[in-house]
């Protein structure tokens, strides 16, 4: 498979998590940031290859044989994503880059050597399960930071948003994986956030709160 194949099953794997209905061209398009008729082409090439099931303006979906090469996929990058954090000192907001490089590598033995020699991590340094050789992954109950109450407390498990400026933002509040984060109170103008972190007084946007999943206490 080509670095553009993968890419294509990766995203459209992110996609299918995100929804239940098969995915449409143009959102693949948004996600990739490329033209709808480009992702029909791809599509057609990935259909040919069993890795799709496409039809003409009904969308996608993944096969299983589509779907088990989408997880060996996100499972190197997410792999690599801990073997750069926990031994490497990358903080979390530079690794993703990194990551999309590495997971393109073929040697499916040095994968499963590099998840021994790390422990078999269950989760990536963003909170995402990492699927094991066989493509099983450990189901996190999380919820969004924004759908809790006032007076709920949740502790933080992963975020939505995995771009460098939003993890520098977490890093320069004090936010991070495991962080026990409280619902003081919720402005209904703007439903912004005032929240306890770690005994620490903060006043966060919607949007913020919108990309951080907490799993409550």
């Amino acid at each position: 498979m080509t670095f553009s194949e993968e890419n294509y099953l990766k995203t459209i794997f992110h996609l299918t998590i995100l929804s239940d209905s098969e995915i449409s061209t143009n959102a693949i398009a948004e996600m990739m940031e490329t033209k709808a008729s480009s992702v029909t082409d791809m599509l057609k090439k990935l259909a040919e290859k069993d890795l799709v099931h496409y039809k003409k303006y009904q969308g996608v979906s993944l096969t299983e044989h589509g779907k088990i090469t989408a997880k060996m996929i996100v499972r190197k990058h997410r792999l690599w994503e801990v073997f750069l954090v926990d031994k490497l000192d990358f903080s979390w907001d530079e690794v993703h880059d990194i990551a999309e490089q590495l997971e393109h590598i073929k040697s499916e033995k040095l994968i499963n050597k590099l998840d021994d020699f790390l422990g078999n991590p269950t989760e990536d340094p963003h909170g995402d399960p990492i699927p094991d050789a066989n493509g099983r992954m450990i189901k996190i109950e999380k919820q969004l930071l924004s759908e809790l109450h006032e007076n709920q407390t949740g502790i933080c498990v992963g975020v939505k948003d995995t771009s460098s400026e939003f993890l520098k933002y977490l890093d320069k509040q004090g936010i991070a994986l495991g962080s026990k984060i409280e619902i003081i109170s919720k402005e209904s103008f703007d439903l912004s956030l005032k929240i306890k972190v770690d005994h620490k007084d903060l006043t966060i946007s919607n949007k913020i709160a919108t990309n951080l999943f907490v799993k409550t206490t």
